[in-house]
């Protein structure tokens, strides 16, 4: 977070995607209008935050355990331990992060994700993921583009419907970044429980939330030109990688994570 940022005022008269996702968590950091939407969505959608969750975990160290040391998390949401940060500088010390969130509570928060070893380095980037160019150039001012960063869009893909073209936003980052880097992504999917799929929709558009859910061939073109590591491209439960395999059960989000060649 670059010092001075100033903060703009919190909304709570409308929900937003990072607090209904606090709330699923269990967090404290929402409000009634989040409240309402995380209490009306299907269980799934709980089951679905703590898989991604538990998906970001996985990634991350096994990510730092092949030597990356740098990472861009983008649509962090409300700081929840562990952070990116703590899992990937406990393996390598030496990490440095960027997170970036659109959301003003997440930034009021931000200080807690700023908590660095300190052999690395942390900083918080206040920005919206339709504005990569402002993220880049923010980014750059921590990590190093001339070596490999992991890029990660988390719980994200599915509040950018496809009139936003997500996939080029995506294209426009991982364009940025140097061979040998990585691209960590999650997707709400569609055709795994189509009705409750459209239930969780339907609730989050009561609160003026657009859900964008996708097939896995839908998901998958986010990858195109890139190479698609093992275990491929899996609900999350079923994605690590060097850890012991999670209990089999039943997911709604799609993962992957695909080095840049």
């Amino acid at each position: 977070m670059t010092t001075g940022t100033p903060r703009p005022p919190i909304d709570t008269s409308r929900p937003h995607s990072a607090r209904v996702y606090d709330s699923l968590l269990g967090g404290k950091d929402n409000y009634p209008v989040d409240q309402a939407v995380a209490q009306h969505l299907p269980a799934e959608a709980k089951a679905g935050a703590f898989q991604n969750r538990a998906f970001m975990n996985r990634a991350t160290a096994w990510l730092a355990g092949v030597g990356v040391s740098q990472f861009l998390d983008i649509g962090t949401g409300i700081p929840t331990a562990p952070n990116l940060h703590q899992i990937a500088q406990e393996i390598e010390p030496r990490s440095r992060v960027v997170y970036c969130d659109n959301d003003p509570i997440v930034l009021r928060h931000a200080e807690a994700l700023l908590i660095s070893s300190p052999e690395g380095a942390t900083d918080y980037v206040h920005a919206d993921v339709r504005e990569p160019a402002t993220i880049i150039e923010a980014a750059r001012k921590v990590l190093d583009f001339d070596r490999p960063v992991a890029l990660s869009l988390l719980g994200l893909l599915h509040f950018l419907p496809d009139d936003q073209n997500p996939r080029a936003i995506v294209r426009t980052l991982a364009e940025t970044l140097p061979a040998g880097s990585y691209v960590v992504l999650s997707q709400g999917a569609s055709d795994v429980n189509p009705e409750r799929g459209e239930q969780g929709a339907a609730e989050y558009g009561k609160g003026g939330i657009r859900l964008a859910l996708r097939t896995r061939a839908e998901f998958a073109r986010f990858f195109e030109g890139l190479d698609i590591v093992e275990p491929g491209l899996v609900t999350a439960p079923e994605w690590f990688r060097g850890t012991p395999a999670p209990q089999p059960e039943e997911s709604g989000v799609y993962v992957a994570v695909a080095r840049i060649p």
